[in-house]
């Protein structure tokens, strides 16, 4: 924001022998560039400063003046710009709809014009007592403002905030007519202010379809590389069993069709989690939650990880008394096999997955536990990003999307939980996840049910 007197104290009069002192083309002049700056091509911040600042000169009476906008999902109205006052003073102002001269003006779209000390204090008298002090410090604690004009910025239906001008001296007042231009100009200003406003959203759109053309680009590159393992082995495998010269032992054709389900399982994954991911970027994840047993679910997900980790040895450990949690149970386990299928991924040498819930006052937490090589600390945080893939130990490409992750985190935050992970070098890694409690965690979810 401006000021134009920059943390002085005005002196009586100031402001007023620059209005007497200049001819009334200058007046017309500053009105003609007004209408310039209307039409222009520029940032809403920009258009509203430079807009209140010609306004200040096409009134006489006009000393200060300000710009308030409404904050976007707040009933809120913060400074934009201002001239004349203390700047920082005015930069801690927020007024709510209904306070004060400005927040009336807004709430009733409705200008109005204080023309005596008096009308202003009573319009000013339910001014809350933080922007009280805060509006003396504007002011230079100088006395209330001898005279108010205030016009709400209005553009069809939608409301963008309140312009406010000043006059501090009472030498001269604002005029109706100078109201009535004040509206005028200030309607003006709104379409004006309505143009910058969508021009910036059809930027943030513009920008969005190239972050989705960016991630389109990235959803094909992560396919046509991952997907090229598994496919390899099922075709090579595949091509081996049509082979007319070649008579496979039972035992071999059987050890040909599991390696071919085993690499169709993984891809059957990948595309789940590329459908995911999509449904994710489109704000299509739908949360449907259920009575969900949760001990019972990473139970189903470990039996059917198990047969193809033979290396490994799975536990599942919940207490008997571990609630029934209300929870999107076909999402929940999407999560619960992610983790798994890491643990087992990043622990090639085989070793302990424990999968484990405790339950809380508000919430459960479930974890993920596995005995693999561990985590780089510089790496830890960017564990759940997309496409983030932490290098094997043992230097073997590990196949996935490299979005398992990040998919399991829109999941459980979806839920309203949290999920994190904590890991040492050498000492395996364990990835937590939290589902709140609400209205069915008094039920207990056991080995009978």
């Amino acid at each position: 924001m401006g000021s134009n007197h920059s943390g002085r104290q005005p002196q009586p009069g100031a402001a007023q022998q620059k209005a007497d002192g200049r001819p009334r083309t200058e007046e017309s002049l500053a009105l003609r560039e007004f209408s310039g700056i209307i039409i222009g091509d520029m940032d809403l911040y920009t258009l509203l400063q430079q807009a209140l600042e010609k306004l200040l000169g096409v009134f006489e009476a006009a000393e200060a003046g300000a710009v308030f906008v409404c904050q976007p999902g707040s009933e809120r109205l913060v400074p934009k710009c201002a001239f004349g006052y203390d700047t920082d003073a005015v930069c801690q102002m927020s007024f709510r709809h209904g306070e004060s001269i400005v927040g009336k003006a807004f709430q009733t779209g409705q200008g109005a014009s204080y023309a005596t000390v008096q009308q202003v204090a009573e319009a000013m008298a339910d001014m809350a007592a933080e922007n009280r002090a805060h509006y003396a410090r504007a002011i230079f604690d100088s006395e209330k403002p001898y005279h108010v004009v205030c016009v709400p910025l209005i553009c069809g239906d939608a409301k963008i905030g309140v312009v406010v001008l000043e006059n501090w001296t009472g030498r001269t007042g604002f005029s109706e007519s100078d109201f009535q231009l004040a509206q005028a100009l200030v309607d003006l200003l709104a379409v004006a202010a309505d143009r910058a406003c969508l021009a910036l959203e059809a930027k943030r759109s513009g920008e969005a379809v190239e972050n989705v053309g960016r991630l389109q680009q990235e959803i094909m590159a992560a396919l046509s590389h991952e997907m090229r393992t598994p496919l390899a082995s099922i075709k090579g495998y595949a091509s081996a069993l049509l082979l007319n010269e070649v008579q496979w032992d039972e035992r071999t054709e059987r050890e040909y069709l599991q390696i071919i389900m085993e690499e169709s399982d993984i891809l059957g994954e990948i595309v789940a989690d590329l459908l995911d991911a999509s449904i994710i970027d489109a704000g299509r994840l739908k949360i449907e939650k259920e009575p969900t047993l949760l001990a019972r679910l990473a139970e189903k997900v470990v039996a059917e990880l198990a047969s193809h980790a033979d290396k490994h040895r799975f536990m599942v450990s919940f207490p008997p008394s571990f609630p029934v949690v209300d929870a999107d149970s076909g999402r929940i386990r999407r999560v619960l096999f992610n983790l798994v299928d890491n643990a087992v991924k990043y622990s090639p040498e085989g070793g302990l997955v424990v999968v484990r819930g405790e339950a809380g006052k508000d919430e459960v937490i479930v974890s993920v536990a596995d005995q693999g090589h561990g985590i780089a600390a510089e790496h830890l945080n960017r564990l759940f990003e997309r496409f983030f893939r932490v290098r094997s130990a043992s230097g073997q490409h590990v196949v996935g999307s490299g979005l398992g992750l990040p998919i399991a985190r829109n999941i459980v935050e979806g839920h309203r939980g949290r999920i994190w992970a904590e890991s040492k070098v050498g000492e395996g890694t364990t990835v937590y996840f939290t589902l709140p409690l609400g209205g069915l965690s008094n039920g207990v979810e056991t080995a009978d049910d």
